[in-house]
């Protein structure tokens, strides 16, 4: 904590906590960007794929907690990028199933972690309790903000 820190306003010192959350957000995935060659969100797609290979658009989205089009975005870049591998499934032909290419392996064995991002991995770390506060004190930071829900099926590295 800076020395004059405690001399801010409350409004001016979570301003500036956020400045660092957002920081060390931004600083992973340009990180990830520059060590594997993709977008952060690629670079978490390529890893929910790895971990359930022959997962479908809807499947990863869900893993994702994306919106299915943003899934399906990923997905048609992925496959551009000779990243991923489709194929159809073999219990339901209509179904089209996902795996990683070689090049997905190569990329993920150059990245950094966590896949998912900081942000992900630090809230999965904290105790129940203390993301409840932080959910509900969050919630009136939303409605002073009018955001409504804009975003939330988003991943924070394509905001």
């Amino acid at each position: 904590m800076h020395e004059n820190q405690l001399d801010a306003a409350p409004s001016t010192r979570v301003l500036r906590q956020f400045r660092i959350v957002f920081n060390a957000v931004k600083t992973h995935f340009r990180n990830v960007e520059k060590a594997a060659g993709i977008g952060g969100s690629q670079l978490w797609a390529l890893s929910v794929i790895q971990q359930h290979p022959g997962i479908g658009v809807n499947g990863l989205a869900s893993k994702m907690d994306i919106h299915q089009t943003t899934a399906s975005n990923l997905v048609k870049t992925l496959l551009g990028q000779g990243l991923i591998e489709q194929a159809k499934s073999s219990s339901d032909r209509r179904m089209v199933t996902m795996t990683l290419s070689p090049a997905g392996e190569r990329s993920l064995e150059k990245a950094p972690m966590p896949f998912a991002g900081v942000l992900p991995d630090a809230l999965a770390s904290i105790d129940a309790a203390t993301l409840i506060r932080l959910e509900h004190d969050l919630d009136i930071l939303i409605a002073a903000l009018e955001a409504g829900n804009a975003g939330a099926d988003t991943p924070l590295s394509d905001l």
